[in-house]
């Protein structure tokens, strides 16, 4: 089986079947993004399609609703109806044949109003005027109806179902006596059909369900069969009924508190994508036979001269180094076998180079280990030195040579991982070179440091400060005649919130005029040397050193003030916890 799989494991058939697989792959993607942004595309439409007819279905129940408060309106306020309401409220007993007049009256009111199957006209203490007989509105609607009736000011007041047939809905109004300031005269009550209310054909296409909904969420009209419970509570567009996802379109109207709802089945919307799902599985499969059959050949076009070259490779590797034929075929494999016999030109004659390289190699490694110098040799024969000193009594030339091997220890030594130290070996290692720098001065030449103890473990860039001394004494014990003060000091100082030391180097030698410490600052600036004789690179290597270490100083924090005549003092920060 192993065996079998290492016979099909060609480059020609991954190349096959990685062409195949891309392309499976693409059609996949291609397929799946196409369904569903055409299924998203179709529900949208169909969305604000069903939105659109909520709203003209809705918009048609307010034209009916409005027709029935219009006529309620021309009930109520009719000179008639205001009359004998006005005299009830005056405590006149009315006439029968003036209650009959009045019957005919809202009568002919009635019957050009569609939808009112009858109503009944009630007093303010509840007793019936219209039609003829006793009767009070406790007795026909909840006495809850007739608070919203009075809270309403004469606006219509639906309650919904009449309790005593339920092919009718009831709704109410006060009547308000225009002639006594808008009192309480009475109440309206109307039965509505409950057909007047009805939902256009179209809603029913496509197995739609429909429901009208009052201010109270409860059904006015529908054709859904089902629990409607499920559907008033839910907030989603798609939701499931009876195993069925339905789309749930919703619109509630501004005038009266009504809902429309639309159930449209989500199969409905998506009848057309089975087809599209045909005809992409249909190109799919031929597409994939037609890419199948182009790149077997490109397949086998790419491959064959690569075996070509494969075969050439194997012979020379047992050992006959020759040159392949000329193939003509792509850019890309002409390159590569000219490549190849370029390295078989090449390759003879390496192997005749190689051992004389070698052994160059060998004593250039030699040569390197002989040039190595050790330090411990130095300091070493510096200790003979101090010991054969001090054996004879020279005992000052031994201490100097102690200081000179302490400063070439620290000098060329790695005695910490990085390049920082603490500030306390900074200063001791000054310490050593001004020892050094007395014996040659003799007493005119003193120097004094003042760090404060709680700093002395500061880490500071190695070699940092020394110079700046190096320089003082050149400028100041080196040119200037009587004793020459040297001070280094440390002192805390915040800036830019940060805890940072300046240190201070100040001399009391010559000094500069402006002009002189202008041109200093700017060979800092440039990079360039400090001095006329060439040998002034000890501000400039500080300075630039500080750069490196602390990207954003500047020569603000670099100063340097001189007098001439005075003496020069070098200042710069560095922040406490920089060499952590």
């Amino acid at each position: 089986m192993l065996n079998q799989l290492k016979k099909w494991n060609t480059l020609r058939n991954q190349i096959l079947f990685i062409f195949i697989l891309v392309m499976i792959i693409v059609l996949l993607i291609v397929s799946l993004l196409t369904l569903k942004q055409v299924s998203t595309l179709l529900k949208n439409n169909a969305e604000k399609q069903f939105q659109q007819l909520a709203i003209e279905a809705n918009g048609r129940m307010e034209t009916l609703y409005n027709q029935i408060n219009m006529s309620s309106k021309l009930m109520i306020t009719d000179k008639e109806v205001q009359r004998i309401l006005t005299d009830v409220d005056d405590g006149k007993e009315l006439a029968f044949i003036d209650r009959q007049k009045l019957m005919g009256h809202v009568n002919r009111i009635m019957g050009n109003t569609d939808g009112v199957v009858s109503v009944q006209l009630f007093s303010a203490n509840h007793q019936r005027v219209l039609p003829l007989g006793e009767g009070s509105t406790i007795n026909q609607v909840d006495s809850k109806w007739i608070r919203q009736a009075n809270n309403a000011k004469g606006n219509m007041v639906w309650i919904g179902d009449d309790p005593h047939d339920k092919n009718n809905f009831i709704a109410i109004r006060r009547v308000n006596l225009m002639e006594r300031q808008y009192q309480n005269g009475g109440y309206l009550l109307l039965y509505i059909n409950r057909e007047h209310f009805y939902f256009a054909n179209e809603l029913y296409e496509n197995d739609q369900s429909s429901i009208l909904l009052d201010q109270d969420q409860k059904p006015i009209i529908q054709n859904y069969n089902g629990d409607i419970n499920s559907i008033i509570e839910s907030t989603e567009n798609i939701l499931q009924l009876n195993e069925r996802d339905y789309m749930v379109t919703k619109q509630t109207s501004e005038l009266t508190g009504w809902t429309v709802i639309i159930l449209t089945p989500v199969s409905a919307l998506t009848k057309g994508i089975s087809g599209i799902r045909t005809g992409i599985i249909l190109s799919g499969v031929v597409g994939g036979l037609i890419f199948t059959i182009c790149s077997f050949f490109l397949s086998t076009i790419i491959t064959r001269p690569i075996l070509r070259l494969t075969k050439t490779m194997q012979r020379a590797g047992e050992g006959s180094l020759t040159m392949s034929a000329n193939v003509y075929s792509v850019n890309e494999i002409n390159e590569l076998n000219y490549t190849y016999n370029q390295l078989v030109k090449e390759t003879n004659h390496l192997i005749q180079m190689v051992y004389q390289k070698e052994i160059l190699r060998n004593q250039s490694e030699l040569k390197a280990l002989q040039a190595q110098i050790n330090p411990h040799f130095l300091f070493n024969t510096l200790d003979a030195l101090h010991w054969s000193l001090e054996e004879k009594g020279e005992e000052e030339l031994s201490e100097l040579v102690v200081a000179m091997s302490n400063l070439y220890r620290y000098t060329i030594t790695k005695e910490t991982d990085d390049d920082w130290v603490f500030l306390k070996d900074e200063i001791q290692h000054i310490g050593n070179y001004m020892e050094i720098m007395i014996m040659r001065f003799g007493d005119r030449l003193q120097w004094h440091a003042s760090i404060p103890k709680e700093y002395e473990l500061v880490r500071i860039p190695k070699l940092i400060i020394q110079p700046l001394v190096e320089n003082a004494i050149l400028h100041g014990a080196g040119k200037k005649a009587g004793d020459c003060q040297i001070s280094v000091t440390v002192e805390p100082i915040k800036m830019q919130g940060k805890e940072q030391i300046c240190i201070h180097v100040i001399d009391n030698g010559s000094g500069m005029d402006q002009e002189r410490l202008k041109w200093v600052i700017q060979s800092m600036e440039t990079g360039g040397i400090s001095s006329s004789s060439g040998k002034g690179m000890a501000i400039s290597n500080v300075y630039k050193r500080l750069q490196l270490y602390f990207k954003d100083i500047s020569h603000q924090e670099f100063l340097i003030e001189s007098q001439e005549n005075k003496g020069t003092r070098i200042s710069f920060y560095i922040p406490i916890d920089a060499g952590e």
